[in-house]
């Protein structure tokens, strides 16, 4: 009897060689924007999300956003924020064209702050309009008493229901948590986080230590809920997260974070995307299990196969289809071609590898392209 998808995967995540290869692509973005756009196929007409569309195509799952609500947020849903008395959060939605803009208001004993974002309908993708921290020395004290105010609740019914549909085709990857470092980023952007943690040091530092409290709170619940795996959603860019910055903002986070995992017999990952050579050692140095959606010439700037190397010997790293190669793959033979060449190189690594999107599927992929991908898997991937 075939390995199931699951079993696959519980392979990987030991570092022991699966039966075949894992292929558990993210097609999230994808899919919403054919079926907002009416642009699905005939054949995806009865999929509700893109967790039909990935059990449609027989392929595995090992998803950080089959549950996420793609108009909403980038990633997240299973952990609802919640607000010590006398901080509050007001939402309000409203339509611009086709567009969603979202004004979420906190107001704390120190004054409001305010973020504005925008679900860009044309293009199926949210972008930030404006940050928590506009620069104003209230901004960073009505930002430091919500930092502290600020927990997370982990819903471990809708986990739970969630990981019963996937059944044996594999796992929800819960991506519910962000560094130290990523608070800044979310915050004020990632350029004037830099500036941030020039002007105000200790300032920054007890936000980022308060923050790393409360996310591992959110790992303890996680773990008590029974997660076998989640991933911290942090776009682990060198460009952003420098060595020297991760070492002294994010390290103890993800080592903490790795521990508290492994002590539960659960494992650890982190979003990656862009250039990953410089940190990969370190990362790998942390206990940190696995890098999410690596990226490779010329989005990034190291080979998996390097990657898997410079990795030391326990580093899972996913990835291996960007936007590069869904939209310039044209034809069969050159979806063939290059899953052939990609598997065969990773042979030696497959108990360290799954295929995957690096970081995502592009809208403007092809379905039939897909469809290759899928087969060309089938053919290679044993």
């Amino acid at each position: 009897m075939p390995a199931s998808p699951r079993a696959c995967i519980e392979s990987v995540l030991r570092r022991q060689p699966p039966a075949r290869f894992v292929y558990a692509p993210n097609y999230w973005q994808w899919f919403a924007h054919h079926l907002n756009h009416r642009l699905l196929p005939p054949e995806l007409a009865g999929c509700r999300d893109q967790l039909d569309l990935i059990r449609h195509l027989g392929l595995d799952v090992f998803s950080r956003n089959a549950y996420c609500d793609q108009q909403s947020c980038w990633f997240g849903g299973l952990a609802q924020e919640t607000l010590a008395p006398g901080t509050t959060r007001q939402e309000e939605a409203a339509s611009d064209d086709r567009d969603r803009v979202i004004t979420r208001t906190y107001h704390t004993p120190r004054g409001p702050l305010t973020e504005r974002q925008r679900y860009v309908f044309a293009e199926s993708t949210l972008v930030q309009e404006a940050f928590l921290l506009d620069g104003s020395e209230a901004g960073l004290d009505a930002f430091d008493a919500l930092v502290h105010a600020r927990r997370w609740r982990f819903d471990a019914t809708a986990y739970a229901e969630w990981q019963a549909r996937v059944g044996d085709a594999g796992f929800i990857h819960p991506g519910e948590l962000y560094s130290p470092l990523k608070l800044l980023h979310l915050a004020a952007g990632a350029d004037n986080a830099v500036f941030l943690l020039q002007d105000h040091p200790e300032r920054c530092r007890a936000w980022m230590d308060a923050h790393e409290e409360a996310q591992l709170d959110l790992v303890r619940q996680m773990l008590a809920a029974g997660v076998p795996s989640m991933i911290a959603m942090d776009n682990l860019d060198a460009a952003f997260h420098p060595p020297h910055y991760l070492e002294q903002y994010s390290a103890r986070f993800y080592q903490r974070a790795s521990e508290l995992c492994h002590a539960a017999g659960a494992t650890f990952f982190i979003h990656a995307c862009g250039h990953q050579r410089a940190i990969l050692p370190l990362v790998a140095s942390l206990g940190v299990d696995g890098l999410e959606g690596v990226a490779f010439p010329p989005l990034g700037n190291v080979e998996l196969d390097e990657a898997l190397q410079l990795a030391g010997d326990r580093l899972i790293i996913t990835g291996g289809i960007s936007a590069m190669e869904t939209e310039r793959l044209q034809t069969r033979d050159d979806v063939r071609r290059y899953v052939e060449g990609l598997l065969r190189r990773l042979q030696p690594y497959r108990h360290r590898f799954m295929l995957s999107a690096s970081c995502n599927t592009s809208i403007r992929t092809r379905w039939e392209t897909l469809v290759w991908f899928r087969d060309a898997w089938v053919e290679f991937g044993a």
